[in-house]
């Protein structure tokens, strides 16, 4: 744990978080006016479907992964024995999913009429199996995480506007999409070597993950559901179209949600240690920030992109084609609040405490209220339906976790300073609804309001001094000054 830098982490995943960010946006315009809503849809479904594969193959791995190779970090041979266990269990059970995938496009005639995109866009189920992402983040090596994300990020940006040129050419930014998102887990194999040893190293215990992966496992399925279940039932129940309008939405959505939560990434690994540790006031105190950090970063984000949601689709898509997504981007756009939150009270909270089974429940009510919900709504409303269906399925999931954590983190929600935060978006939104009757392009327009916007949200908050943020700035002022005195001295 020694010279592991939680700030360092926060700031190499904002960089990995930033790229995720700066790929779609350069990408998706190029490529959803070639490919247009209906070439778009059917990668967009492609990837949903094979997601629910992929859940099964990983088992919840991902994150119980992160959590009990956290606890052993510092005996090598123990995190050797650890990782051997959970890579077998990812192998054997990646394999029998390949087996569901292959019955289901030879039996499934929809499936088997686009069999090139699902076997290409399968990829991911191998790739996912042999990665150990779990590894590097149990071991905080965000550096390496995002330098090897950024590159392949670039190869394939790359490759999209040298293979992408006609509407057909949906199975190869499938490929393409899975190759960024998945390929570098290639290079995660070998670099092991430097944390776990490959020979045996002597007895095997499988058998003692096979309880806790099962509900992480369960736990992943339900929001595996309740997220991509969109997609799945738009494309059964509505149009092609649909689907892609949708998912531009989403998108949108996930790059913001990243922002969100990416300070809770980091956070796993550690408070997993400090509860192995049982050092229960620094467990306590992360908690706390990472809280007040998602309520500053999160409310001004949500009501900026409902007040721009359509100028956002128009900038993303290149045009009006798309325009129907705006109404489901802007429904949408509360969940990364939800999100936020329960990134922080499940993931941060109750998993390192051992209480996976509350965070199953509150999934399972939320993919039951998604399910429900599409049901009604999508043959009604379309896009609009389904983003309905998501945003109260994330409501459902924070309203459990808050119930089950209330005594503990009452007093982390009432420390956050809304008056500071309500106050300096006043000005900002203010700010934002002028901007956006001014006669400019779309994408000057949008720079504008969110220098402005975000500008003056900062400003309000550091002249009232909000303690997370003053801690923020004045901490990055004293490394520049620290530094500045290095260079004088040098």
């Amino acid at each position: 744990m020694k010279g592991k830098s939680l700030k360092l982490n926060f700031v190499m995943n904002a960089i990995l978080t930033m790229s995720s960010i700066i790929f779609p946006l350069i990408t998706f315009r190029y490529v959803s006016n070639i490919l247009l809503p209906d070439g778009t849809g059917k990668v967009s479904f492609a990837i949903s479907l094979i997601t629910y594969f992929n859940t099964f193959a990983q088992l919840g791995i991902p994150i119980y992964g992160i959590r009990i190779c956290a606890m052993v970090r510092d005996d090598r041979e123990q995190l050797t024995r650890t990782a051997h266990e959970l890579l077998a269990i990812n192998l054997v059970v990646g394999a029998l999913s390949y087996v569901a995938l292959a019955l289901a496009i030879i039996f499934v005639p929809r499936l088997r009429e686009d069999r090139a995109l699902y076997i290409v866009v399968s990829s991911m189920i191998l790739l996912s199996a042999i990665g150990m992402e779990w590894l590097y983040k149990a071991l905080e090596q965000y550096i390496y995480i995002a330098v090897r994300s950024i590159v392949f990020k670039v190869i394939a940006m790359v490759g999209m506007f040298l293979l992408i040129h006609q509407k057909s050419d949906y199975v190869v930014y499938g490929g393409i999409t899975v190759f960024a998102s998945s390929a570098a887990n290639i290079i995660n194999l070998f670099h092991a070597r430097k944390y776990i040893d490959f020979h045996s190293v002597g007895y095997y215990s499988i058998h003692r993950h096979l309880k806790p992966v099962l509900i992480f496992f369960a736990m992943s399925c339900a929001t595996t559901i309740y997220t991509n279940l969109d997609n799945v039932m738009l494309g059964i129940m509505t149009t092609k179209e649909q689907v892609g309008y949708y998912d531009a939405a989403v998108k949108v959505k996930v790059i913001l949600v990243s922002l969100v939560t990416s300070l809770g990434t980091v956070l796993l690994p550690r408070a997993s240690y400090y509860v192995e540790m049982e050092m229960k006031g620094e467990f306590r105190r992360i908690s706390a920030k990472a809280l007040n950090f998602v309520m500053l970063v999160a409310l001004p984000l949500m009501i900026f992109f409902m007040l721009f949601a359509e100028q956002s689709i128009r900038f993303l898509t290149g045009g009006t084609l798309y325009e129907s997504a705006t109404l489901p981007m802007q429904i949408i756009m509360p969940t990364l609040l939800f999100i936020g939150i329960t990134n922080v009270l499940g993931i941060q909270i109750l998993v390192p405490l051992g209480r996976e089974k509350t965070v199953l429940v509150s999934e399972i009510v939320g993919a039951v209220t998604d399910l429900i919900l599409n049901a009604i709504l999508i043959p009604l409303y379309g896009a609009a339906g389904a983003a309905i269906g998501t945003l109260a399925a994330e409501f459902a999931v924070l309203v459990v976790q808050y119930i089950a954590l209330r005594s503990e983190v009452r007093g982390a929600f009432l420390d956050i300073h809304y008056f500071k935060i309500f106050a300096a978006l006043i000005p900002a939104v203010l700010s934002a609804v002028w901007v956006s009757h001014l006669q400019i392009g779309t994408f000057w327009l949008l720079v504008f309001a969110a220098i402005l916007f975000f500008g003056l949200y900062g400003i309000v908050l550091l002249l009232l001094k909000e303690p997370l943020v003053k801690e923020i700035v004045f901490g990055l002022l004293s490394k520049l000054k620290r530094k500045n005195k290095a260079d004088d001295v040098a």
